[in-house]
């Protein structure tokens, strides 16, 4: 989903003033020294990428990835036939391309170790992880996730153990697979990256999160390095939890929630328990973003969101890492939150109807 406003409050500020495909984004981040030598040419390192989930957001930046020269291998399974005979095919309005041949499997235990695998699988799906990244990884790999909701980063890093690093990425895309090895990317398309450290301590920018970020930037993908992972994810759960949620529960695109002014009362209020929550855990999140952020989103076009997406389409809700995940967070600071309790609640009970009417009991 479209973010317009990536910002930190910590110390050490930069400023950059952005353009993605026609929009003004101020992307406000913290800047502090790599916690290497920052001053190496990382051109020369082609790197091995694995993809995790070849569909709208794997699928696209994984064939940008290898549009641009890096070695990339694809994990698809409902795709895997189809990839292997016609390749993959974008639509962008960067430009169409296709690609063919293309590394494509169907099994992790056929694919080769690689030096940084992407995670872009649904996060209803991260139990399959523990199976999934360990024949992938080398001496030393990188796993990005990139995936919404909170934690996810300390599940994987307890799967691949302390020789590796685990990021988080939070993509601002809108993109859809449109059908075997089919991938229309309609707008935006910029990731931000931060490093993973226990209890998301702060940890710069390292030389191995800049080199990743400059192979996706010569694929044409611009990169918001972060220093402050949880940060950032707290930002985005700020525009995620009230607008995925109610998308969900009210039936509503962007354009129809932030129009109406009982249910922008509502995302308003949701807005300020994550934020509390936030706080709670000393990231601190300013009125300026916030008024942006809603500012930034009654100039949307009428967008549906990707949980609503994945409710018409009966596919299982990321009800724990958008929602349950964070609402835990916050009882376990002592933070009251009855709106996204009850929001919480909606959407489980929504996702198991959901569940009953897709198995037909």
């Amino acid at each position: 989903m479209p973010i317009y406003l990536m910002a930190s409050m910590m110390h050490r500020t930069q400023y950059r003033l952005t353009t993605l495909t026609g929009f003004v984004k101020l992307l406000i981040i913290v800047s502090k020294p790599h916690m290497e030598n920052s001053s190496h040419n990382y051109s020369g390192h082609n790197r091995r990428y694995a993809i995790l989930g070849t569909g709208a957001v794997g699928g696209y930046y994984g064939a940008c990835l290898q549009r641009s020269g890096c070695d990339v291998h694809f994990l698809a399974r409902s795709d895997y036939d189809h990839i292997c005979h016609h390749g993959l095919m974008v639509e962008s309005p960067d430009g169409n391309f296709s690609l063919s041949p293309v590394n494509v499997y169907a099994s992790v235990a056929t694919m080769p170790r690689c030096d940084v695998i992407v995670v872009a699988l649904k996060t209803t799906q991260n139990h399959l992880l523990p199976e999934l990244l360990p024949p992938l990884l080398d001496t030393c790999s990188t796993v990005i996730l990139l995936q919404n909701g909170l934690e996810a980063e300390t599940f994987v890093a307890s799967i691949v153990g302390d020789r590796h690093r685990v990021m988080g990425g939070l993509c601002f895309i809108c993109s859809n697979k449109m059908g075997p090895g089919h991938i229309r990317h309609v707008d935006y398309k910029a990731i931000a990256i931060g490093e993973y450290a226990p209890d998301y301590v702060p940890v710069g920018i390292s030389d191995t999160l800049e080199a990743i970020a400059q192979d996706f930037e010569a694929a044409g993908v611009p990169i918001i390095r972060s220093d402050d992972l949880l940060q950032a994810r707290w930002q985005k759960l700020l525009w995620n939890i009230p607008f995925n949620g109610l998308s969900v529960v009210l039936n509503a695109t962007t354009d129809q929630m932030i129009d109406h002014p009982e249910v922008r009362q509502l995302a308003e209020s949701l807005i300020q328990e994550v934020r509390a929550i936030a706080s709670a855990y000393g990231r601190v999140i300013d009125d300026q973003y916030i008024n942006t952020m809603l500012e930034q989103t009654e100039k949307m076009e009428p967008y549906r969101t990707s949980m609503k997406i994945d409710y018409d389409c009966d596919r299982p809700l990321e009800v724990e890492a958008l929602f349950g995940t964070p609402l835990n967070a916050g009882r376990s600071k002592g933070v009251f939150s009855p709106k996204l309790e009850m929001l919480y609640q909606q959407l489980i009970f929504l996702d198991q109807v959901r569940s009953l009417s897709v198995s037909g009991t």
